[in-house]
């Protein structure tokens, strides 16, 4: 039996829970893991966790990958070299240079933590998210329907979620036709209203 550990409004379980959904899997949800529980699962003690019986995964994009190749779904993460290195570009990228952009505005004015209160910083964080939410909108542009091509696939799952976040928090963003374009034609995925865009940023 498949476990997932963490909480349902936590953007890396919520990309996990989509994932979910696409694949129509079946697993047990422990929303709210015992502090031991987890740090015995994941030295990070950070979620989401998966475990697959005896064996454990943590980092949210490692367990989607993980979950397409279990299930053999060769159209999310495809197995031909070119083709996956390509969704992998993406999901890197969402994972390092996406995620490093948006931390200080989200904090300050999503989560209004008070070690965020820099409005400067905040302004610098979201013209930053701003300029690689363009890089994404050109590359929608590039490749038609998805982000890695023509098929949707996991780079869709994880930068969706990411998307919803950028359209969440507040602020001025630039007009991005083709990302709104993409994530309209998201909107009838499995799990897409349940888990991404759901009013939780």
């Amino acid at each position: 039996m498949l476990v997932l550990y963490g909480k349902p409004t936590s953007i890396n379980v919520r990309k996990v829970l989509w994932l979910c959904a696409e694949l129509d899997l079946s697993f047990s949800h422990d929303p709210a893991p015992a502090p031991d529980v987890l740090s015995t699962l994941n030295p990070n003690r950070q979620v989401p966790v998966l475990r697959d019986g005896d064996f454990v995964l943590w980092e949210s994009n490692s367990i989607c990958r993980y979950l397409a190749a279990r299930q053999g779904r060769d159209d999310l993460l495809p197995a031909a070299a070119q083709a996956r290195a390509q969704v992998e570009q993406w999901m890197d990228w969402q994972a390092s240079d996406l995620n490093s952009a948006w931390r200080h505005v989200f904090m300050a004015r999503v989560r209004q933590h008070p070690d965020f209160a820099d409005d400067a910083r905040a302004e610098a964080s979201l013209e930053q998210w701003n300029r690689l939410m363009t890089v994404l909108d050109h590359q929608l542009a590039a490749s038609n329907a998805y982000v890695a091509g023509t098929d949707f696939s996991l780079a869709d799952i994880v930068l969706g979620l990411s998307t919803q976040r950028w359209r969440s928090t507040p602020g001025n963003k630039p007009a991005l036709r083709h990302v709104d374009a993409w994530f309209e034609r998201l909107r009838p995925r499995p799990g897409f209203n349940e888990h991404v865009d759901n009013g939780v940023a």
